[in-house]
């Protein structure tokens, strides 16, 4: 890619991937999927935790606590797996937990870093084979090459 000067913005050699994670079956599977790929190509992973923050509306304040409790639990407990399954399959990763609109979050983390592709978990809901689902959505709005694993 080149900007208005001429000047190429790309780099030799790999960039990071950036998979997101979430502890769903198919984000554990687009994990291990970027594994493979990072170690064949000596890449980098980023798996990457976005969560929306919840809002708290008068008497659900204490929901909205729960709530912030229990993702960084989730965090911690993903961070801990990753780092751990990142050793065995001798891959460098870096996990990142954010809040904010999960594809958004992604999207926005796949540009900063120039990443060679977006890697996630495709999603089972019955309401997504109606609605876009968030493969969909980043597909539609990605720069970089998406991978969606079933």
């Amino acid at each position: 890619m080149t900007n208005p000067s001429g000047f190429e913005l790309g780099s030799d050699g790999t960039a990071p991937l950036v998979v997101g994670v979430d502890g769903s079956g198919t984000s554990w599977r687009a994990l291990y999927y970027a594994f493979g790929i990072a170690r064949r190509q000596n890449a980098t992973v980023l798996a990457v935790f976005a969560v929306s923050s919840p809002i708290a509306l008068d008497d659900d304040e204490l929901m909205a606590c729960a709530t912030t409790q229990a993702n960084d639990q989730l965090a911690d407990e993903l961070r801990l797996t990753i780092q751990t399954l990142a050793a065995d399959y001798r891959v460098r990763t870096t996990f990142v937990s954010l809040v904010g609109d999960p594809v958004g979050t992604l999207i926005r983390i796949a540009d900063e870093q120039r990443a060679d592709a977006l890697i996630i978990g495709a999603s089972q809901a019955f309401i997504h084979r109606v609605l876009p689902s968030k493969a969909v959505r980043a597909v539609r709005r990605c720069r970089c090459p998406v991978i969606v694993v079933p």
